[in-house]
């Protein structure tokens, strides 16, 4: 994997040989709003390379830059870490697949937000102090009270509680 030049970059907030500005591991930690440590467990699972100065620290170029905006963008379209790995690999053979997995469950995934949704719209116009109570409610949560739908179905294994996984 190449995130960036593997050759040795000048002391903090100095331009590189080529002129390129790079930031040590404090300077885009911040920028990003990241404790370091966030940056250095990326760098141990192999999600960024950066590059090192004379003393041996980390210096981060432009492309590591937007490396960590790649990764934080993947993580809040709720990819995992694996699977950014896979997104930022140009030699990875899952790739598709990988992808293709992720959108099937951001589609199950809106499927419960459009069916919150309906849910919600319903509680907020019903008259009923009890929500629980009203008819037409009711046929929101049948399926969960008929048990043809379950807790893990509607949230998969890593998304249910620690305390609640069998």
């Amino acid at each position: 994997m190449k995130s960036s030049d593997e050759a040795t970059v000048p002391a903090a907030g100095a331009a590189g040989a080529s002129g390129t500005r790079t930031w040590s591991v404090g300077e885009l930690a911040e920028r990003f709003g990241l404790e370091t440590h966030v940056l250095r467990y990326w760098e141990d699972v192999g999600l960024l390379a950066p590059g090192r100065d004379g003393a041996g620290r980390r210096r981060y170029g432009p492309d590591d830059v937007v490396r960590v905006a790649t990764i934080l963008s993947s993580k809040v379209a709720g990819m995992s870490l694996e699977q950014i790995q896979v997104l930022l690999d140009a030699e990875a053979r899952d790739r598709h697949e990988v992808l293709t997995a992720h959108l099937a469950e951001l589609d199950r995934r809106q499927e419960e937000i459009d069916r919150s949704r309906h849910m919600t719209e319903h509680a907020l116009s019903c008259r009923a102090h009890d929500i629980a109570t009203c008819p037409r409610f009711r046929e929101h949560v049948r399926d969960l009270v008929d048990g043809t739908r379950t807790w893990r179905d509607m949230h998969p294994t890593r998304l249910v509680p620690v305390e609640e996984r069998a």
